[in-house]
């Protein structure tokens, strides 16, 4: 409780698991809600960062943030328990509290080029799977605009403009290092680990519109193709 008394603004990143289960679902409120409640006044923004794997499997239709959330997996469910934990915090106790679902998060040391220089990457073939995905700084970008002008009991998809099969960007990253890319390979025939066929059940765009309507954000990477190169280039400056 001391650690955190007198916070003005309160970032989120833990995921939750099993064990929060069975209480707000997350660790951090289950250990520290009562805390947060006691100092709340001090608290000008909350924010929890969640997983678009909340939405489910759509089949590859569009989701935003009114969509109603059907969580494909367990790990998803905790999300769903998590983000209403927090929520309750704002709609119970007045606190600032703002929900963030993250896209696949690549970025420097974390992207479709490491894969490639490692030879661990491949390209799944799934007709009309898409994936949505979004760069670590425009992550920092959208907090930081949701700090200047917050919307408690708020939730933001945080992705790119442009939902894509992760075979085409595989296949950009590889163009860009002058690479031949590796075969398509069919998802079934594919060796895979539990967790990343799971990945693959859930098929869905998601729209970004609120974060541009309601923040005034504007991606500094909206698709992958800008992102990818603007890591390659900050490699070569060095």
């Amino acid at each position: 409780a001391a650690a955190i008394a007198g916070t003005t603004e309160l970032l989120v990143s833990l995921p939750p698991d099993a064990e929060s289960e069975g209480g707000a679902g997350d660790a951090a409120l289950d250990l520290h809600r009562d805390a947060l409640i006691n100092f709340g006044g001090a608290l000008r923004w909350v924010g929890y960062l969640s997983t678009t794997g909340v939405y489910g499997d759509r089949a590859g239709g569009w989701v935003d943030e009114e969509s109603e959330l059907h969580p494909s997996h367990p790990r998803s469910r905790r999300r769903v328990a998590a983000e209403q934990g927090w929520l309750r915090l704002w709609s119970e106790e007045n606190h600032p509290v703002h929900i963030f679902r993250l896209a696949g998060i690549y970025g420097p040391g974390r992207s479709a080029l490491n894969a490639v220089r490692s030879g661990t990457a491949r390209r799944i073939e799934k007709p009309e799977q898409k994936f949505s995905r979004t760069h670590v700084e425009d992550i920092a970008n959208v907090l930081e605009a949701s700090i200047a002008r917050p919307h408690p009991g708020r939730a933001y998809n945080v992705c790119d403009d442009e939902p894509a099969a992760p075979a085409d960007v595989t296949a950009y990253a590889c163009e860009l290092l002058g690479i031949e890319p590796p075969p398509l390979t069919k998802l079934e025939s594919a060796e895979m680990s539990e967790m990343a066929q799971s990945f693959w059940q859930d098929n869905k765009r998601v729209s970004n519109r609120r974060l541009h309507e309601d923040l005034g954000v504007r991606l500094a990477y909206p698709d992958y193709r800008r992102g990818l190169r603007a890591i390659l280039e900050a490699e070569r400056r060095g």
